[in-house]
């Protein structure tokens, strides 16, 4: 069969299959749920896909598809207007009709809303729950030794992605040599490889040496170099008398553990390792005004990120609503 006796309603059907073959169900579902409004825009604007030919086809669709996706949300909107070009692309690969795919890529950018930017959403007071709570760890009783290294872990883990900003795999992957206990810091790799320096608070150097200290007799027969072990270290049977590190899954475990143990099963998800950072980002703008420290200090590439943090509160917000308009009761 020639190209100009295939019908659109064919070849969006061979689409399909070419995506279905190589990507996953979830993505072609995607894909499938795309086109089935494509076709419907191209129906509502007398091309039938079922009874018109490819060659009736041109690239004034995706302005057809770009203007019907206006009731959906921005997010939808891109995505679907993704899906529409590469039946396109595809058109092109081949060989089916001649289409100007940059103008059609044009249309997409001048035509998309681009998805509105959310704020960081983290429960603030809870993760202050959760900070009281592992601050009181060690006066919880045990039943062994390791359930004491474990507490004492778990507290100086917390408070130090509270106060430092770091990532959870960065945290995971400190070794004691990395800290620098006059000067408060610890130099690290972090994110996209990029050396940088990270300042430790009074609270989160005295969890820490009460951790060391209590870990110090199974360091000292390890046999290894101090500054060599693991900042954050495992406690459980398989590690034996090993001074093995934390994996971020486990880092991810103490938070999902001790959100549960303070806050209650129904918290569980709420918070995890990454709230701590957004929690230290705020608290850096809150307590300074300084956007660019706040930057610096998170190790944000591109202010825009930290300018996500620059607003205020509820609660703020409340005050200042209620000092302006209620001032005079």
């Amino acid at each position: 069969m020639r190209n100009d006796d295939l019908m659109i309603d064919d070849l969006i059907n061979s689409y399909l299959l070419s995506v279905s073959l190589a990507r996953s169900q979830n993505t072609a579902r995607t894909y499938k749920n795309a086109m089935a409004s494509f076709r419907l825009v191209l129906k509502d604007n007398n091309l039938d896909p079922t009874r018109s030919l490819i060659t009736q086809f041109s690239e004034n669709a995706i302005i057809w598809f770009s203007n019907a996706l206006k009731q959906n949300s921005p997010t939808t909107e891109r995505l679907y207007l993704t899906v529409a070009a590469g039946f396109y692309e595809y058109l092109v690969a081949d060989n089916i009709i001649p289409i100007n795919l940059p103008r059609i890529r044009m249309l997409i950018q001048q035509r998309a809303r681009r998805p509105g930017q959310r704020l960081p959403q983290f429960p603030h007071e809870n993760i202050q729950v959760v900070l009281d709570y592992v601050n009181d760890l060690t006066t919880k009783p045990i039943s062994s030794i390791n359930d004491s290294l474990i507490n004492l872990r778990d507290r100086a883990f917390l408070i130090t992605l509270a106060d430092t900003g770091l990532r959870v795999h960065e945290a995971c992957n400190l070794r004691r040599g990395d800290l620098e206990w006059n000067e408060g810091r610890a130099l690290i790799i972090g994110k996209g490889d990029r050396q940088a320096i990270v300042r430790f608070s009074r609270r989160s150097q005295s969890a820490l040496r009460e951790y060391l200290s209590a870990r110090a007799t199974l360091d000292g027969s390890s046999g290894k170099p101090l500054g060599s072990l693991p900042l954050f270290a495992r406690h459980d049977r398989g590690a034996g008398k090993k001074i093995k590190p934390i994996s971020t899954a486990t880092g991810r475990n103490i938070v999902t553990e001790r959100v549960r143990e303070s806050l209650g099963d129904a918290a569980v998800g709420t918070i995890t390792p990454h709230s701590f950072r957004h929690f230290f980002v705020t608290r850096v703008l809150q307590g300074s005004g300084n956007l660019k420290l706040a930057q610096e200090l998170a190790r944000h590439k591109n202010i825009s990120v930290t300018q996500r943090y620059a607003h205020l509160s509820d609660n703020e917000l409340d005050r200042g609503y209620y000092d302006v308009f209620e001032e005079d009761d």
